[in-house]
């Protein structure tokens, strides 16, 4: 028969395979009706299946989770651990020079626990809010260092609020470490702390009063590992170390330019 005589709706059920309603059975209903449920079984088999996988990852999350807290806590405790050690072995050496540079290895082992204790409290994220770091970290050295060595000096931070990379904020904290170490020994008075933009890049600064650094001091050629640490770590970040007599020409500031 042509299709021009067959009508409308026969010819779109002929186009898209379905038979004519008017040829339609009970048998090609229950055909029809029995696909459906096949097709609803294995919707409900494969919802099922990745409903328990969906289960299973996140038990797996939970305890990674897990793991990942209890390796943290066991790391701040040994990190502290390895602190304690080394203030009570440098108490107890003879050597004053010997103890001294144990009670030194101890401050940057405590700077690198406070860090790593901060980035633990945000979770693990890849960067840092660094100012409460910064007030922290001058805080702790406040309380640890300046009351036993140095009860005359004080500590004052002015920062920005910066978020950082880690692998811009751990190099910085362990900077900061050594330039607070390096003025509680060689500084008097005031020991200040800056973190401000300048230009496209930002500048972190500690400064204190005190005897000026001599003509052409070379942090790379001094005999100690403090101020070629300091300068390795700067490089590291792509940062600039500068040295100068502070805005009055009163005072030591070691300034880090970075990005």
């Amino acid at each position: 028969m042509p299709l021009g005589n067959v009508p409308l709706s026969a010819r779109v059920s002929m186009l898209f395979g379905f038979e004519s309603p008017e040829r339609r059975t009970a048998a090609s209903y229950e055909r029809e009706l029995a696909a459906h449920q096949a097709t609803e079984s294995e919707l409900r088999k494969a919802l099922a299946r990745d409903q328990a996988l969906l289960h299973q990852q996140d038990v797996s999350i939970r305890q990674q989770k897990m793991l990942t807290e209890e390796c943290q806590h066991r790391l701040l405790n040994n990190l502290q651990m390895i602190v304690a050690l080394l203030m009570l072995q440098s108490r107890k050496e003879a050597n004053a020079e010997v103890g001294s540079r144990l009670a030194i290895a101890a401050d940057r082992v405590r700077a690198i626990a406070g860090l790593h204790h901060h980035l633990h409290a945000m979770d693990g994220t890849p960067a840092v809010d660094f100012k409460p770091y910064l007030d922290r970290l001058c805080r702790d050295h406040s309380t640890m260092s300046l009351s036993a060595e140095r009860p005359d000096q004080v500590i004052s931070v002015d920062a920005i609020e910066l978020r950082l990379p880690t692998t811009i904020g751990i190099p910085l904290s362990l900077i900061v470490n050594e330039l607070f170490t390096n003025a509680i020994k060689h500084g008097r008075g005031r020991i200040t702390v800056t973190l401000a933009p300048s230009g496209k890049r930002h500048a972190l600064s500690v400064c204190n009063d005190g005897d000026g650094l001599p003509e052409g001091f070379d942090p790379t050629a001094c005999k100690g590992l403090g101020m070629k640490l300091v300068s390795s770590l700067a490089t590291q970040i792509g940062g600039e170390l500068r040295i100068d007599r502070g805005d009055d020409g009163d005072c030591t500031r070691f300034t880090v330019l970075f990005a």
